[in-house]
């Protein structure tokens, strides 16, 4: 049968009717940075349609965007399109101060590219205009703009959140309310500035590597600020806590006036929904890309994780560097398509030789089980691997890579080869260095091992640790996100069986269900740990974190391990193993098998 427009019969056009029902706005946001999708600061569309409408109404809505921008007056502007299955990301970038009416051109635009393929009657061109035209004056600010201008002259950055703006960073920021912007020619430009900043991305490792980094900026006499998934700190005292690796952390650490260089945890979450809060960075770090959040914002592959983590890039000048994990091959292949500065780490020296090529650009890695950095002809053996606590003798690969990775940003961004070597030598030597990462307790003779591992990629690491450790029977409390699809939580239970698990307490994350059924989660986790091997006797259930941990205390006995991983009751888990008369383990070099 051929193929019919969808005027030419009764049938033809019901198939059309139901294809354009289908066609629907997911989300509709501002982008305050830049973006997998674009450069600079816009407005953005999530919308699905049926793919044999793609054409049409993607042209219908670029058609549209053009005609509104051209009738307010408004900059020509590129429609940006990311395909992706079942739809697409549609966007525009736009002036700063008109992002909330840019959002409205978006939707008119796109309610007008369905009605022209078939869908419900749109707003009227003329209506629309008059009602965005009124939105965009009562929106409009030109100081911000002016500020803006002044600023990029200046060669200091700008950024803000819906209450104010600031201008440079940390100890040459000036702040000021939205509804208060001075006229920029009154700023006293000579006192603003920007500071050393490093942003550290990737699926694993990001917190440990931005801790390390930090630690690393104070050896050399820095004062820093850091954001991660475990809050913000200023030289090291916490001013807020729970997950701030997106951009109101990045915003907190930028506007205190008490450092001089910053560390920012950039997580995929905040890059896609509200792009980077930052246009400039000395040195940008991508750790690894793993699986993880596939389905989310039209992400379904690797190479699509790595185009949202590498963002990052963006926000790298030709000053700066780009530093990359050699040892991933998805970044390897990325990489070749950037044209920015790149300096790569990786535990294997050939494969950093091969990345870096003849390019001159500094380099870290592995030689006879010392972190060595190198830049041309330069070479600079740190530390043994084994004399850093934070690997736990080599056997925490993981964090071999994450130090490998901050040796490499902080040569990058000025540290001396002292400083480096001084802060490995010493970091990870008590659980507060990182806390909540490979962190180990006694427990009336039970070896607890914490740690956030929250992936398969993460559980793998983990698990290697916990191989490395002694220990008779191996217990297990493990949980998961609603936000992972069945196969993906199931493979968590796979990743953590070579462990070598008895006993497994399944838990509960309230916080974490993201509409789920209460069970549903630790239901899939049991079900998958029961088709590996693992009696169902040897099964728990814990209804949260901190009664899963206890759960799994009462079962260990003297002599066992218990692999405890936490996510967002860390606070409370740390208050019951102290109740149970928890120590710190310390020295671990000696008690796990070294690698390196």
């Amino acid at each position: 049968m051929g193929t019919c427009s969808f005027a030419t019969s009764a049938g033809c056009g019901s198939r059309a009717s139901r294809m354009i029902e289908q066609a629907a706005v997911l989300d509709s946001r501002r982008l305050l940075g830049p973006s997998r999708l674009m450069d600079g600061a816009g407005a953005v569309l999530e919308v699905d349609f049926d793919a044999s409408l793609s054409e049409p109404l993607i042209s219908h809505w670029a058609d549209g965007l053009q005609f509104m921008l051209d009738e307010l007056g408004w900059e020509p502007a590129t429609p940006h399109v990311l395909p992706r299955r079942g739809g697409a990301s549609l966007g525009f970038e736009a002036p700063a101060d008109l992002l909330l009416t840019a959002t409205e051109v978006n939707e008119w635009a796109w309610a007008h590219a369905v009605e022209l393929a078939g869908g419900p009657v749109a707003e009227s061109r003329d209506a629309a205009r008059e009602r965005i035209k009124q939105l965009a004056a009562e929106e409009r600010k030109p100081r911000l703009i002016a500020l803006e201008s002044a600023a990029h002259a200046h060669g200091v950055s700008l950024y803000g959140d819906d209450e104010s703006v600031t201008i440079g960073m940390g100890n040459g920021s000036k702040t000021f309310a939205l509804d208060a912007l001075p006229d920029a020619i009154t700023v006293e430009w000579s006192a603003v500035h920007d500071i050393p900043l490093a942003l550290v991305t990737g699926s694993n490792g990001k917190t440990t590597t931005v801790r390390l980094l930090s630690a690393m900026l104070r050896a050399q006499g820095r004062h820093p600020g850091w954001s991660s998934t475990d809050g913000v700190l200023i030289e090291g005292e916490r001013i807020a806590e729970g997950d701030y690796s997106g951009p109101e952390g990045a915003r907190m650490v930028l506007r205190d006036e008490r450092i001089d260089a910053a560390v920012l945890e950039t997580a995929r979450g905040g890059i896609l929904r509200r792009g980077l809060a930052v246009t400039h960075a000395d040195v940008a770090v991508v750790t690894n890309i793993a699986a993880d959040h596939f389905g989310e914002y039209g992400i379904t592959d690797l190479a699509g994780l790595a185009e949202t983590k590498l963002v990052v890039a963006k926000a790298v000048g030709s000053s700066g560097r780009l530093v990359l994990n050699a040892d991933d091959a998805v970044l390897r292949q990325a990489g070749r398509a950037l044209a920015v500065p790149m300096a790569w780490f990786g535990l294997v020296p050939g494969s950093v030789a091969a990345a870096t090529g003849a390019s001159g650009h500094e380099s870290a890695t592995l030689i006879d089980g010392w972190f060595v950095l190198q830049r041309g002809d330069e070479r600079a053996d740190l530390l043994r691997v084994a004399d850093a606590p934070v690997t736990l003798g080599g056997s925490a690969v993981h964090n071999v890579a994450n130090a490998l990775a901050a040796s490499l940003a902080a040569w990058c961004i000025g540290c001396s080869v002292d400083a480096i070597r001084q802060a490995l030598a010493s970091f990870g030597e008590r659980n507060a260095d990182n806390p909540g990462r490979a962190s180990l307790f006694d427990v009336d003779g039970v070896r607890v091992l914490l740690d956030y591992a929250h992936n398969p990629h993460g559980m793998q690491a983990l698990a290697a640790i916990a191989r490395a450790l002694p220990g008779g029977r191996r217990g297990l409390v493990v949980g998961q996100a609603g936000n992972r699809d069945d196969e993906s939580i199931r493979g968590l239970a796979r990743s953590a069986w070579p462990i070598g698990v008895d006993h497994v307490v399944v838990k509960e994350m309230e916080a974490y269900r993201r509409g789920r059924p209460i069970g549903e989660i630790p239901g899939l986790l049991a079900d998958e740990f029961r088709r590996l091997g693992l009696p169902a006797a040897a099964i728990e259930f814990g209804e949260s974190e901190v009664d899963a941990v206890g759960k799994a205390l009462d079962w260990a006995r003297p002599g066992d391990l218990l692999v405890l991983t936490v996510h967002s009751s860390r606070a409370a888990v740390l208050e019951l193993l102290a109740t149970r008369g928890a120590k710190e383990l310390r020295g671990m070099e000696t008690t796990v098998q070294r690698t390196f």
